[in-house]
């Protein structure tokens, strides 16, 4: 994915281009694992499959070798996979966070909440005036 054509949170997490099912793609952005460092762990529950989510709601934790982080969802959405390749191998994040380091695919229910969130240059803008 071409972090370009991406949406952005406030907390950090990317969304990709919603399909023509209303399905996106959600991960964290380079800057998040580059502040959090090596990911040593992924803790999302099978359970959340087919929950809906509300925004900015937590629906797991990343663990790095020194912290432990919450997982927001950047827009109102059903669960519909984890990428089961992170169980074992979290460090897929760090190594290519915008493509095989994906972390849910969701089904997006409010794409008012979609429209709101930042482009790439509006996120590159925040991560500047947040330092």
């Amino acid at each position: 994915m071409n972090p370009k054509n991406l949406r952005y949170s406030k907390n950090h997490e990317w969304i990709g281009v919603p399909n023509e099912k209303n399905q996106a793609y959600v991960g964290i952005t380079h800057f998040a694992q580059n502040e959090l460092g090596d990911i040593v762990y992924l803790d999302v529950e099978d359970s959340i499959i087919g929950k809906k989510v509300k925004s900015e709601n937590s629906f797991g934790t990343i663990e790095a070798v020194k912290t432990v982080s919450d997982l927001f969802m950047p827009v109102s959405g059903c669960i519909l996979e984890i990428n089961k390749k992170l169980l074992s191998q979290p460090e897929l994040i760090n190594k290519s966070y915008y493509s095989e380091g994906w972390i849910i695919r969701i089904e997006i229910i409010d794409f008012k909440e979609y429209d709101q969130l930042m482009s790439f240059t509006e996120y590159k803008k925040y991560i500047q005036e947040s330092n």
